[in-house]
């Protein structure tokens, strides 16, 4: 058993003077920190009116719930511990700037988090979160970075698009299967990390991410990638390697990028083969589909006056493409063709990659044929 000792100092006989210190006395033999050293630190801490707190390996397995008592605290570190869940006492704490639970026993994001206001940086990396609560973002409008590394989420929720000032999102080495189109509104983000998770597509709003300057999904199971990506002007950093990529979006090279990674994807080469072309033959929806969507880019054409009254047409023609020969508008059948562009010059890129394959799509085999020299088909073998 341990003995608890309490020693009072007090200067003259002025008792508003005395202080007070708690200490714990334990037999020989008790390995690591004792919980009660937390409370004496927190007891420290509120008679010097702390602003920053340090419980870091202490082998908590709850937080002293004095803690709330430090409403001046600004920087609050508590990882490497055993915590599960959070004080509602933390509420409290409206001056909380930073705060590090990493490496506990959390399986969620804790409710309490929604409370911290004042909140910028928030580290829950290594911990074993599988959800995060939506209503939690509700109170984090002013957090800047949030570090969800090494956990076991699959999911994301759509009501991450409140934390409008979040500057950097760090989510790798999760399970995540995919993103939220919301993410995509977070018009102040810059970073964006989801390498080894599970990803297999990006959402095609990815391109509102104006201010974004590094992206890194590298180690997930991408089989291609948007084009809204070519929209990122700001775009500087951008890391695909260990994906099952095989080209590029067309005008990926506008991207203004200065450093890109893509080793370890199934990237096409450019190697002569030869094919036979099949017969064309356009089925009657895509007939339909390339009537229509001529007549719409008329301006006097009955058919774009008459085409908004009908919202399931109008849905399946909006997802168009565009010959990158020739302009028509066609639906769902295309030749898919690739364009090398030699990039070496421009950016910092995988071991020794030069050209970059980028995929373009052609409308026909007559588009096909008179395709310019730098347009290569894609061969299946």
């Amino acid at each position: 058993m341990c003995s608890v000792y309490v020693q009072r100092h007090c200067l003259g006989n002025r008792s508003a003077s005395c202080s007070f210190l708690v200490g714990w006395a334990y037999k020989r033999g008790n390995t690591g920190l004792p919980l009660h050293m937390a409370d004496v630190l927190v007891l420290r801490a509120i008679r010097g009116n702390a602003r920053s707190l340090n419980l870091n390996g202490k082998r908590l397995q709850r937080v002293p719930r004095a803690v709330g008592s430090l409403t001046q605290l600004t920087n609050l570190q508590m990882k490497n511990n055993l915590l599960c869940q959070l004080p509602p006492e933390v509420a409290a704490l409206s001056n909380l700037n930073v705060l590090n639970l990493g490496n506990n026993n959390f399986t969620q994001v804790p409710q309490e988090l929604k409370y911290l206001q004042s909140l910028q940086t928030l580290h829950l990396f290594g911990n074993k979160i599988t959800q995060i609560p939506p209503d939690v973002f509700d109170g984090l409008e002013n957090v800047i970075f949030v570090n969800l590394n090494n956990n076991q989420l699959e999911h994301i929720p759509s009501e991450i698009h409140k934390l409008q000032r979040l500057e950097k999102l760090s989510i790798n080495h999760n399970l995540l299967k995919d993103i939220p189109k919301e993410l995509c509104v977070l018009q102040n983000l810059q970073e964006l990390h989801l390498g080894n998770n599970q990803l297999e597509t990006l959402p095609e709003q990815i391109g509102y991410l104006t201010n974004l300057k590094e992206l890194h999904v590298y180690r997930n199971n991408l089989i291609g990638l948007p084009e809204g990506l070519c929209r990122l002007r700001k775009l500087r950093i951008l890391d695909v390697a260990g994906n099952q990529i095989q080209s590029f979006p067309y005008r990926i090279h506008e991207v203004p990028l200065q450093e890109l990674y893509c080793e370890e994807n199934p990237l096409l080469k450019r190697e002569p083969v030869t094919a036979i072309q099949d017969e064309e033959i356009l089925s009657l929806k895509e007939m339909t589909a390339r009537f229509i969507l001529h007549h719409v880019q008329d301006r006097d054409s009955l058919i774009r006056q008459q085409i908004p009254y009908y919202s399931e047409a109008k849905t399946i023609l909006s997802s168009r493409n565009i010959c990158a020969l020739c302009g028509t508008w066609f639906l769902d059948m295309w030749l898919e063709c690739v364009k090398f562009v030699d990039i070496k010059k421009k950016m910092k890129t995988s071991r020794n990659l030069q050209l970059l394959p980028m995929k373009i799509l052609l409308c026909s085999y007559r588009c096909f044929n008179q395709r310019q020299t730098d347009m290569f088909g894609v061969a299946v073998q």
